[in-house]
């Protein structure tokens, strides 16, 4: 039974590495025309109205909402 336990464990973990691997890209077009490229669907804190994303160096940045016209996944 705990050998059974163990190896289901590990294949959820091998599951979620995989899945978090492959973290899907995001295009963020601004009000005045910039395309930026985003690692992993950005986040919109509903309280500040900031919009929080990754770039492809895998710097965080923000924007606020209301300058952000569109968000699609790539």
């Amino acid at each position: 039974m705990l050998i059974k336990k163990a190896a289901v464990s590990l294949i959820m973990l091998a599951a979620a590495s995989t899945l978090s691997a492959c973290a899907g890209r995001y295009i963020i077009s601004t009000n005045d025309g910039h395309m930026i490229n985003a690692k992993g669907k950005p986040v919109i804190d509903k309280e500040t109205g900031m919009i929080s994303y990754e770039d492809a160096s895998g710097n965080m940045h923000q924007l606020q909402k209301h300058d952000v016209k569109e968000i699609v996944e790539k």
